[in-house]
């Protein structure tokens, strides 16, 4: 048996629990918003001082649950938006006026446009405390597959075995409400140390080696740091 199909079988084999919760159970009815935004990155500190203002506004809105920004590191002006709101109808009823006044705020510093897509939940899991989050490292990685019946499987495999890993803090997998082949990836490692260890697991490279003739293109896997309040 291949190398890369031995490990993926060993894989099948590990359990979908963290903490005792089952790993593979979504939030019921959850719905999700990830965009994209890039500026000038000599406008990075406006476009950032824009995008909380967003997020003030958003976060009070009813059904809203969470809206997390991220710069993403060494790369001044590239911004990530990840909105959860409670289900679909607080979604959709969304007040359109705080997207406005972003699109206003950004009109003169961007460099591309605010792209957001929706997401429903593959698989997540309840988030671990960290005692010096400041140092945390996120990564967020769009995969993007053809049309198969393997691709979610092997993520939910790749996040099950993650969250088990000492240094791991957060591992979701989204999946796009209308393209199924289109998954967003959402790690959190307790430091720079942590991702570099699970980068080099078994279970991580049995995974991109699984991936790989499934993709068209190279994983597009970013990190980031989260913009403070």
């Amino acid at each position: 048996m291949p190398f890369a199909r031995a490990l993926l079988a060993l894989l099948t084999l590990m359990p979908y629990v963290v903490e005792g919760q089952a790993t593979n159970e979504p939030a019921a009815g959850a719905v999700f918003a990830v965009a994209y935004v890039e500026t000038q990155a000599k406008q990075a500190d406006a476009g950032s001082a824009a995008l909380a203002r967003y997020r003030s506004a958003v976060e009070r809105q009813p059904g809203c649950l969470a809206v997390e920004l991220f710069a993403q590191t060494e790369r001044p002006g590239h911004f990530a938006v990840v909105e959860t709101w409670r289900d679909q109808t607080a979604f959709d009823g969304r007040d359109a006026g705080a997207k406005r006044e972003l699109t206003a705020s950004l009109a003169s510093i961007r460099v591309s446009d605010y792209d957001e897509r929706p997401y429903k939940p593959l698989t997540l899991a309840p988030k671990k405390a960290a005692g010096a989050e400041r140092r945390s490292v996120f990564v967020i990685a769009h995969v993007d597959v053809a049309p198969n019946s393997q691709a979610p499987m092997l993520l939910q495999q790749l996040a099950a075995a993650s969250r088990q890993e000492l240094g791991n803090l957060r591992f979701d997998v989204l999946q796009h409400a209308m393209r199924g082949n289109h998954f967003t990836v959402i790690e959190q490692w307790r430091d720079q140390d942590a991702l570099d260890a699970h980068v080099a697991t078994v279970h991580a490279r049995a995974y991109r080696d699984a991936l790989q003739p499934l993709t068209g293109s190279p994983l597009d896997e970013r990190v980031y740091s989260p913009v403070g309040r």
